[in-house]
């Protein structure tokens, strides 16, 4: 891509300029007359917004469960808005890379973020420094799903409800073995909330990816899982893992017959990584309820939610307001937790 050269510009703007000495009363009228034409061209901007294709960064790895689902979200909104919208992957980081990306783009309504709770909310206490505020830097647009974390063991291990679980753990403390992607990951804070809550103690094995947890469950040496439902939906159809509960205040539509956690007997137990889209701060709000309208119905489509329940999501919608009160709360609750746990950030 051709980057914008700045310095040409100036220079041509300061030849054209030299020996121009308006008085004051013209400064003023210039001044005027350049707002006006602002507004207005702020106005018609948003009235005939997308008029190209609308860059999306997910701060994730293509084929990821997030990024599947985003990438539903923006065809049926395509469809909408009759613009293309066009991811762009930009892992690492846990999510910071991509984000901070987004967040320092310009707010034109042509770049938007498709983020998480991680670094959305939990980043901000697991990082000496993020390279953007989550609340001071983007525009939440709106929540359009979750995916709630289950609770899965090794179907050959005894526990066969949550509460065995719970008793099996006390009685073997730090004999059950739990994999994650790593320190600071979904799975890994879920579990020591788990842990927290129910004064057990587990033993955290972190892997680099998920495929490589997967045949160390099979074989029982890390039996225990706090997942997205898309790492162990295999294991659950060919009957290695057994559910034992949903990390959420409802069932989840793909697992109807699973319990939630409060239904099976731990109260106050929500975990789950939420997915949003949001603009760099400043966006004109007429593009943002625009882009949130559209939102709306994709989520609204039956076919969208068919999809998103396929890749183990469940859809909801929370406006830009709803969604912030949200950040502003999961910083607060995982921020405690993670202190809790004392993990130093990186």
């Amino acid at each position: 891509m051709t980057r914008f050269d700045r310095s040409n510009i100036t220079d041509s703007v300061q030849q054209q300029n030299e020996g121009f000495r308006p008085d004051r009363r013209s400064l003023l009228a210039l001044g005027g007359g350049a707002l006006l034409a602002a507004a207005g061209m702020r106005t018609a901007n948003a009235q005939d917004y997308p008029a190209r294709p609308v860059q999306v960064l997910v701060p994730f790895a293509g084929g990821s469960a997030s990024d599947v689902i985003t990438r539903i979200l923006l065809n049926r909104m395509s469809t909408s808005l009759g613009q293309a919208f066009v991811v762009d992957n930009r892992p690492g980081a846990g999510g910071n890379i991509g984000t901070a990306a987004a967040a320092h783009a310009a707010p034109d309504g042509y770049t938007l973020l498709m983020s998480t709770s991680g670094p959305l909310a939990a980043n901000k206490s697991l990082y000496k420094e993020l390279p953007y505020d989550p609340l001071r830097d983007l525009a939440p647009i709106g929540l359009f799903a979750t995916m709630p974390n289950v609770i899965v063991i090794n179907s050959k291990l005894p526990p066969k409800s949550l509460a065995e679980l719970i008793d099996y753990a006390k009685g073997h403390p730090r004999e059950l073995n739990y994999g994650t992607v790593g320190v600071g990951s979904s799975q890994h804070l879920s579990a020591a909330y788990f842990e927290q809550l129910t004064g057990t103690e587990l033993t955290h094995v972190p892997y680099r990816n998920i495929a490589a947890y997967t045949p160390d469950f099979i074989a029982g040496q890390v039996p225990l899982g706090f997942q997205l439902l898309p790492n162990v939906l295999g294991l659950i159809k060919s009957g290695d893992a057994r559910p034992l509960a949903v990390a959420s205040d409802k069932r989840m539509t793909a697992l109807p017959d699973v319990p939630t956690a409060a239904e099976a007997g731990l109260k106050n137990y929500e975990s789950a990584a939420w997915l949003a889209m949001l603009a760099p701060a400043n966006t004109d709000k007429a593009v943002i309820d625009k882009l949130y309208k559209a939102m709306i119905e994709a989520v609204s489509d039956p076919k969208v939610r068919a999809l998103f329940v396929e890749q183990g999501a469940e859809p909801l919608v929370m406006d830009p307001k709803g969604l912030t009160n949200y950040m502003t709360a999961e910083t607060t609750k995982w921020a405690g937790i993670i202190k809790k746990i004392g993990i130093e950030p990186m």
